[in-house]
């Protein structure tokens, strides 16, 4: 079994890296021959303590990955979210390779927003407006920007100490870009891009507040119950997602009361198999439950950049595939 350990794994990430990894596994997930499995979610002996299971298949591999979210970590100085992915030889049926990835899991997280974001913004997008003051959401932020011309983020937070510092570390990672800590409506209505990135169990702003041409990426909801966008703004919006069936489970969009087949897979847009943007003024929204196959595919390239860059390590590379 190869082992990429937390460590090294953070080493090797980076945003580009996982913005290929992930557009892959979009095209791949739209494509017949891929299986993606209902997502478990379970918890600790501590219910608080949770974690999920999301597991899938395409022509090259399948496996699973596990994300933990453990509050109880705050007493131990301990990150409260951890991620590992594991990889099946698919001839023995073994465990071909082990991916400690919860740093990697931003990087992954904040591609898809990155990915969806280029298919479906108008091109000219220069302001982001980010609902969410957490770890996530510098990733968000810093995604979105390496793909569209921002010039200005807008950070909303219901804590004005954690929005002060998320804009200090954007200062930090983007020139030339502007940050200012706004309102929920001034921020939607000056947005050419909205990013949501909470917990949030009810809708972080009015539907009306947005703006025609407007994309909207949906990032935080991914368990039944959870809500980060009002259902009005969808009757507006041309729908994507990364799983539609995933998606009207418990994703952003259980909460709408449409037809399934109003929500197109993103896959099927970067395949060019299914229309994104059809007009500068429409309204897109892209909601972000998440999938295995991300997680499969920024793998894969981890292991392979992995090969590359230790070319001395004696372990025999993982037979993940067929």
């Amino acid at each position: 079994m190869y082992v990429v350990t937390e460590d090294r794994s953070s080493a090797l990430i980076d945003h580009e890296l996982a913005f290929r990894a992930v557009t892959e596994a979009f095209v791949a997930a739209a494509t017949p021959g891929a299986a993606l499995f209902p997502v478990v979610i379970g918890h600790g002996s501590d219910p608080d303590d949770q974690f999920t299971l999301k597991s899938g298949a395409s022509g090259r591999f399948a496996g699973v990955k596990i994300g933990t979210y453990f509050p109880s970590n705050d007493a131990r100085g301990l990150p409260r979210h951890g991620t590992t992915i594991l990889l099946f030889d698919q001839e023995s049926g073994r465990i071909g390779a082990a991916v400690e990835a919860s740093q990697v899991n931003a990087y992954r997280t904040a591609a898809a927003d990155a990915v969806a974001t280029h298919a479906l913004a108008r091109a000219e997008s220069s302001v982001l407006t980010v609902f969410g003051t957490g770890h996530q959401a510098l990733y968000e932020c810093l995604a979105v920007a390496r793909i569209r011309p921002i010039t200005r983020i807008n950070v909303v937070g219901r804590d004005k100490t954690r929005a002060d510092a998320l804009r200090r570390r954007l200062d930090e990672h983007l020139d030339g870009v502007e940050t200012r800590a706004t309102d929920p409506e001034t921020g939607c209505a000056s947005a050419d891009v909205i990013v949501t990135v909470t917990t949030a169990r009810a809708p972080l702003f009015e539907a009306d507040w947005v703006g025609p041409g407007t994309h909207v990426s949906a990032m935080g909801c991914d368990s039944p119950g959870k809500q980060e966008l009002p259902p009005a703004l969808c009757d507006r919006a041309a729908l994507f997602c990364d799983l539609p069936s995933q998606s009207l489970r418990i994703g952003e969009f259980q909460h709408f009361g449409g037809e399934p087949e109003q929500v197109t897979a993103i896959g099927s847009v970067l395949a060019r198999r299914a229309p994104g943007r059809t007009a500068a003024d429409r309204i897109t929204v892209f909601d972000s439950s998440g999938i295995a196959l991300q997680d499969l595919y920024v793998a894969e390239a981890l292991l392979a950049r992995a090969r590359v860059t230790d070319p001395d390590d004696s372990t025999p590379a993982a037979p993940v595939g067929k």
